[in-house]
């Protein structure tokens, strides 16, 4: 590994067992694919990848505004992987979609007639994608993994590439870029890369969730305000949805294996549950007078954290949701 800008940058086989050690308290339900577009394979010279990612970077936080680069990690035709922003941030990457998501770019431009992928470059993807859903215990469907082509770009709104989307990641990136290309084409190598799997919905020692509501919560070795930060995790961020596992006089465990807990007064209480309808309109306020906002797909997942009258609040935002189309766990 080689670090550099603040980046680090590795290998598949580097990547695989460094991302399995990582201790992060948001719970992640997607891991996003892209395509950079621009720059493309003729921006890179085997040699310059951080260059890459900190020009990314650089034209992240001046032209789009925003605090950090966009992504979580970026893919190199030579195969190798560059981190990007704190595993602990939302990514910046599908308006309206970005919660509890691992986004990756991929450097290149996959549409029709763009960049030919590298063998490398293909097979860093698929493994990479599978080493995120062993991980986080994902299953491998179009739910769990999600293409920025599938929401339209003014509003958010999934819609599976019928109109108003971009092209990314690409209209040849894996024999295309429709849910119906990514399950014939892509998740099967994705399956293939981690035989065996089976992931389920939550491990059992999950008492429940909370979402936090302070713009940076520590994460402490004990359940007290004295106790000395976690050295090998970071704070969680506003929005984070975080595992719990034990109770202690208003603290509350992040881990199942690690005395790692969060001060339960900057959190509040959410409740897991998914879509049973085929396409679940999202409105701005409790009830149908509202204007739809987004919509969601049969078998999304959401974190609910407040309920009035048959209508629920996605965590921290302002989108409700019909109870009737909502099975809770």
């Amino acid at each position: 590994m080689e670090s550099k800008h603040g980046f680090l940058k590795m290998s598949i086989a580097e990547f695989i067992p460094w991302i399995q050690s990582q201790r992060i308290a948001r719970t992640i339900i997607t891991v996003q694919q892209h395509h950079t577009w621009s720059p493309n394979y003729t921006h890179f010279n085997g040699r310059n990848h951080f260059d890459r990612q900190l020009a990314m970077k650089n034209h992240h936080v001046r032209n789009n505004g925003w605090s950090d680069i966009g992504q979580h990690f970026t893919s190199f035709p030579d195969g190798t992987i560059v981190t990007g922003r704190s595993l602990e941030a939302t990514p910046a990457c599908i308006f309206g979609a970005n919660r509890d998501s691992i986004c990756i770019e991929h450097l290149g431009n996959f549409d029709t007639d763009g960049d030919s992928m590298t063998n490398e470059h293909r097979m860093a993807i698929v493994q990479m994608t599978a080493a995120l859903c062993d991980k986080f215990r994902l299953p491998i469907n179009t739910i769990s993994i999600i293409y920025h082509h599938w929401y339209e770009l003014s509003t958010g709104k999934r819609n599976n590439g019928t109109g108003g989307n971009k092209s990314c990641p690409g209209t040849a990136f894996f024999g295309g870029n429709k849910p119906q290309d990514c399950e014939t084409y892509f998740l099967p190598m994705v399956a293939q890369a981690i035989p065996g799997f089976h992931p389920t919905d939550a491990p059992p020692s999950i008492i429940h969730y909370v979402a936090v509501t302070a713009s940076s919560l520590n994460v402490r070795t004990a359940p007290n305000g004295s106790a000395s930060k976690a050295s090998d995790r970071e704070a969680a961020q506003l929005g984070a949805i975080l595992r719990i596992y034990e109770e202690a006089n208003g603290w509350l465990k992040i881990s199942n294996s690690q005395s790692h807990w969060v001060y339960g007064r900057y959190t509040t209480e959410v409740k897991r549950a998914t879509v049973n309808a085929n396409v679940l309109r999202v409105r701005s306020g409790p009830g149908t007078g509202f204007p739809i906002v987004d919509n969601l797909m049969k078998s999304e997942e959401v974190f609910i954290s407040k309920e009035s009258d048959g209508w629920c609040k996605m965590s921290l935002e302002e989108k409700w949701l019909s109870k009737s189309y909502l099975d809770f766990k």
